[in-house]
């Protein structure tokens, strides 16, 4: 799906806007949720999972992770091949624990075709030997397998209640508990008790605070004690906030405990952290809040409260919805004053972006916000994504959104933002991917704002076919940064699969990465050429394959089908030095691997011109099979 047909509010805001450029292209409307669905992308991550490489595995792990199992029905089968693959690598204890728990996170989302390994999976979880990681994952499956895993909820329960058991992997076994329903419920009390208990890891009392949210009604009696979690000052802050989402989860359940949490928002004396959380969780109480709408517009509208506070207050209110628009106009104004401080603006902004309809109103301040080069970065980024976000009202403004794009006196952070913000608008970028791809070629600017305009394109999908061999000129080009090119190369998934001219471009990546990178590049040749056949027999000789995967020997039909790919890769590789002159060896060494026959002479003698025309001395060994060859 298109960036520009899904129209969402902003999800819960858990951090200040300190971390916002962390979060800010999380945002559900600028940022593509999930990849697109196509059949030779599921096929380049299932080629990828055969790598000798670990790092890889876990990177096509990590992929599949991004789709939506729903959208894969056209490749059920292929998903059936995933979890065979995924619960192969689970079990096998000599794989690294970060591979085996992403390939258990993956089995957990395999929905049916993960059902079949639900014992070995609570195998793992059981075995006290295997590393937490790799537990926490099989925590992670059996809570998304749900009726599959209903007969070892005991055995979940247990590694919950066992303080000899690693903390995470005792939250997860929380959160499963929750997720499980029905079949969680005889161990509401068990989770109520570990929540209240102040010896237990804050991070296991905060996965059994989401657990009784989960568990919805039977759960209502431990309200209260989710609250005391929520108050309890002396516990970490970061874990604080699962209790403020677990008040929201649980909505009407929490309502005679809205104007304590109102209280909260209030206390300036309170974490950051924690008002974020309470602010987002405001969204999911909307009723049981609405008597207190006009107490969380007094804050914002209050010059003496801290600014922290009252930008929080600006959040709550946007996540109110209908409630609050009454006072979209002071929302508005606050947007508008200069002298109000920063952080409190970009509430507002925030908070208009939440409420959709009621915001078209303000369009033209939004706009104004935007071109205002006095204004903090953060709020005209944020005032971008406001506007691209108002339908039929952004129309008026997407040439001002362009040049904003186009300007290089304007902050690079602003400029990204336009970037992203066009591509979100569809049909309406198409003029515009050409400025698009100029930002993100543009040295000048600093690589950490580079990856924003690399997803643009993403987003933008087939509209950017037409530059694809742009971004693969780009890519050629080593002096980028090594992560502003990766980011280019991601987006070309989301445009066109790559056939073996253009995948060169990818391969020759490997050979100029670090040692923490060069897997990844590995991956992406996988991946972006759909894991084709030509492309895998390429990944077993060349780019640093695992020395344990290459083939001592080749039958002749092995041999003759890689020298003929051999010969399609050269073409292709005479533009990258270091991808040519590993081709120009292994094309020697599978020449002594095989038994050749005579009808072999013109594929030898092939690979004989073109290394000999290159000036390789591999041209030799060459020579010498097919003299052997013509003595026999």
């Amino acid at each position: 799906m298109h960036l520009h047909q899904i129209k969402k509010p902003f999800p819960f805001f858990l951090f200040p806007f300190t971390l916002l450029l962390t979060l800010l292209f999380a945002l559900p409307w600028v940022s593509a949720k999930e990849p697109s669905q196509d059949a030779w992308q599921i096929n380049g991550i299932i080629a990828a999972l055969d790598d000798g490489h670990n790092g890889v595995k876990k990177l096509a792990f990590e992929k599949f992770n991004e789709y939506n199992l729903k959208n894969l029905k056209s490749v059920v089968h292929k998903l059936e091949d995933i979890a065979q693959k995924a619960a192969k690598i689970l079990k096998d204890k000599t794989v690294d624990s970060g591979v085996r728990s992403s390939a258990a996170v993956a089995l957990g989302n395999l929905g049916e075709a993960g059902k079949p390994y639900v014992k070995d999976i609570a195998d793992i979880l059981k075995n006290k030997t295997v590393d937490p990681s790799v537990r926490r994952g099989a925590d992670y499956t059996l809570a998304n397998l749900g009726e599959a895993a209903k007969p070892y909820v005991k055995d979940i329960a247990d590694i919950l209640k066992n303080k000899t058991v690693d903390p995470g992997v005792r939250s997860g076994a929380a959160v499963a508990l929750g997720n499980l329903g029905e079949a969680g419920k005889p161990y509401v009390k068990d989770i109520a008790d570990i929540l209240k208990d102040k010896t237990v890891d804050p991070g296991v009392r905060s996965g059994a605070a989401v657990a009784l949210a989960n568990l919805g009604e039977a759960a209502k009696p431990y309200v209260k004690d989710i609250f005391d979690f929520l108050k309890d000052k002396t516990v970490d802050s970061n874990v604080r906030y699962r209790a403020a989402m677990a008040l929201g989860n649980l909505r009407e359940a929490a309502k005679p405990y809205v104007k304590d949490i109102l209280d909260i928002l209030k206390d300036k004396t309170v974490d950051s952290n924690v008002r974020s959380s309470v602010a987002g969780a405001f969204r999911n109480l909307r009723e049981a809040a609405k008597p207190y709408v006009k107490d969380i517009a007094d804050i914002l509208k209050d010059k003496t409260v801290d600014s922290g506070v009252r930008s929080d207050a600006a959040v709550a209110l946007g996540n109110l919805g209908e409630a609050a628009k009454p006072y979209v106009k002071d929302i508005a104004d606050i947007l508008k004053d200069k002298t109000v401080d920063d952080s409190v603006r970009r509430g507002a902004v925030v908070a208009l972006g939440n409420l959709g309809e009621a915001a078209k109103l303000y369009a033209q301040d939004i706009a104004d916000i935007l071109k205002d080069k006095t204004v903090d970065p953060f709020v005209r980024h944020l005032a971008l994504l406001v506007l691209t976000n108002l339908g039929e009202a952004t129309k008026p403004y997407v040439q001002d959104i362009a040049d904003i794009l186009k300007d290089k006196t304007v902050h690079p952070f602003v400029r990204r933002g336009a970037a992203v913000a066009l591509a979100s608008l569809g049909e309406a970028a198409k003029p515009y991917v050409q400025d698009i791809l100029d930002f993100l070629k543009d040295k000048t600017v600093d690589s950490g704002i580079h990856s924003n305009p690399a997803y643009a394109l993403a987003i933008l999908g087939e509209a950017a076919k037409p530059y694809v061999k742009d971004i693969l000129d780009f890519l050629k080009d080593k002096t980028v940064d090594s992560d502003v090119r990766r980011d280019a190369a991601e987006a070309l998934a989301k445009i066109e699969q790559l056939n073996l001219n253009n995948i060169a471009v990818i391969l020759d990546s490997i050979y100029y990465a670090g040692q923490s990178e060069f897997e990844q590049w590995r991956f992406l040749s996988y991946f972006l050429s759909g894991g084709t056949d030509e492309v895998k027999i390429l990944l077993t000789w060349l780019g640093f394959p695992d020395t344990k995967t290459i083939p001592a020997q080749l039958s002749h039909e092995q041999g003759d089908k890689t020298l003929k790919i051999f010969a399609q890769a050269w073409e292709p590789s005479r533009y990258f030095a270091r991808l040519r002159s590993d081709l120009a060896k292994q094309i020697a060494v599978v020449a002594k691997k095989v038994s050749w026959r005579s009808q072999d002479i013109l594929i030898l003698e092939t690979h004989y011109n073109n290394l000999k025309k290159a000036g390789y001395n591999e041209a030799d060994s060459l020579q010498s099979v097919i003299v052997n060859l013509k003595g026999r």
